[in-house]
C-alpha cells in the first residue's frame, strides 16, 4: 500500500512537469512559425484551434456520455462558455499578437505574472486577505519583472513595437488570471477534464468567428509549412500538455500543480536561446530568479494553508 500511494505523487509530478515543458514550447513554435511563414497572430491562433478541436470534441463527447458526467446548471455553462472566451480565446489572441514584437523568454516571463495577478484578484473580489508571504512573493515578482524587463529593453532598443508587445502580454497575463480563479472555483464541481474540453470548444468558437470578421480563408493555406507548424502548435503545445495538466492537477492537486509549473520560463528561455538564437544576458537570469521566487512563495504559501 505504501509503494502505492508513492507512486501517485511521482506519477503526477512527471505528467504535470512534462505538461508545462511542452506548454513552454508554444512560445517557441511561434516565433519559429512567424519567421519562417509570414503568417500573422490571427492565423496563427486559428490554425491552432482547426487541429485541436477534433479532440476536444470526442472529450466533450465521451465525457457527456460518461454515467459519472455532472451536468451543470445554465448558471455554470455561463461561467465555463465565458473563462473559454477569456481564458483561450483572449488571452491566447494577446498572447500571439505580442509574440510578434518581443522575445520568447520575455513573453514567458511577463505572462508567468499570473498568479500574482490571481492573488490579487482574490483580495479585491472575494476579500481573501493578502499575507505577508503573499506580499514579500508579489514584490519578488515584480522587481524580477522589472529588471528582465529593462534589461531586455536595452538589449532591443531598436524594436519600435516592444512597448505594444510588451503590453498585449501584459494582458495576456491578466485575462489569464481571470480565467484561472474561475476554474479554481468551477472545476471542483464539474470536474477539470469536462471543464478543458467544454472551455476549448468555447474558445475555439471565439476564435472562429474572429478569424471569420478579420480574415480570409485562403491564408490557411498558403504553404510555407503553415499546417505543420499549426499541427505542432495544436498537438504538442495545446492538447497533449491540456490534458496532462487536469490529469496532474487530479493527481497531486492545483498548487503543486502551480509550484512545478516553475519550471515554465526556464524552459522557454533555454529553447529560446538554443532553438532561436536569442540572446541570454545578466538582467533576465536574475529576474527569472526572482519571478520564479515570487511564485514559489505563493504556492508553498498556498499549499501551507490548505494543509493547516
Amino acid at each position: 500500500m505504501n509503494n502505492r500511494n508513492n507512486e501517485v505523487p511521482i506519477a503526477g509530478f512527471i505528467i504535470t512537469l512534462v505538461a508545462a515543458i511542452l506548454f513552454s514550447t508554444k512560445a517557441i513554435i511561434i516565433k519559429l512559425a512567424f519567421a519562417a511563414t509570414g503568417a500573422n497572430a490571427v492565423t496563427m491562433i486559428t490554425l491552432r484551434m482547426i487541429f485541436s478541436l477534433p479532440f476536444y470534441i470526442a472529450a466533450a463527447f465521451f465525457i457527456s456520455n460518461n454515467k459519472e458526467n455532472i451536468r451543470m446548471t445554465n448558471k455554470q455553462w455561463m461561467l465555463v462558455l465565458g473563462l473559454g472566451l477569456i481564458g483561450y480565446y483572449m488571452s491566447s489572441m494577446f498572447d500571439f499578437i505580442g509574440l510578434q514584437y518581443v522575445s520568447a523568454g520575455l513573453e514567458r516571463l511577463i505572462l508567468f505574472l499570473y498568479p500574482t495577478f490571481a492573488v490579487l484578484i482574490n483580495a479585491g473580489v472575494y476579500k481573501q486577505k493578502i499575507s505577508r508571504v503573499q506580499s514579500i512573493a508579489l514584490t519578488l515578482t515584480y522587481a524580477g519583472i522589472a529588471i528582465a524587463f529593462f534589461g531586455e529593453l536595452q538589449v532591443d532598443n531598436n524594436n519600435p513595437n516592444f512597448l505594444w508587445g510588451s503590453f498585449m502580454i501584459f494582458l495576456c497575463a491578466v485575462t489569464f488570471s481571470v480565467y484561472m480563479v474561475g476554474s479554481g472555483r468551477i472545476i471542483p464541481i464539474i470536474g477539470s477534464a469536462k471543464f478543458t474540453a467544454y472551455v476549448m470548444l468555447a474558445a475555439t468558437v471565439g476564435v472562429f468567428v474572429h478569424f471569420a470578421v478579420t480574415s480570409n480563408v485562403s491564408t490557411l493555406a498558403s504553404g510555407n509549412g503553415l499546417w505543420f507548424y499549426g499541427i505542432l502548435l495544436a498537438i504538442v503545445a495545446t492538447v497533449i500538455p491540456s490534458f496532462m495538466m487536469s490529469n496532474g492537477m487530479k493527481r497531486i492537486g492545483s498548487n503543486n500543480v502551480a509550484i512545478i509549473n516553475s519550471i515554465g520560463p526556464v524552459s522557454t528561455i533555454l529553447q529560446a536561446h538554443f532553438l532561436l538564437e536569442e540572446k541570454m544576458f545578466a538582467a533576465q537570469v536574475v529576474g527569472t530568479l526572482l519571478v520564479m521566487a515570487g511564485v514559489l512563495l505563493i504556492g508553498w504559501k498556498s499549499r501551507t494553508t490548505a494543509v493547516l
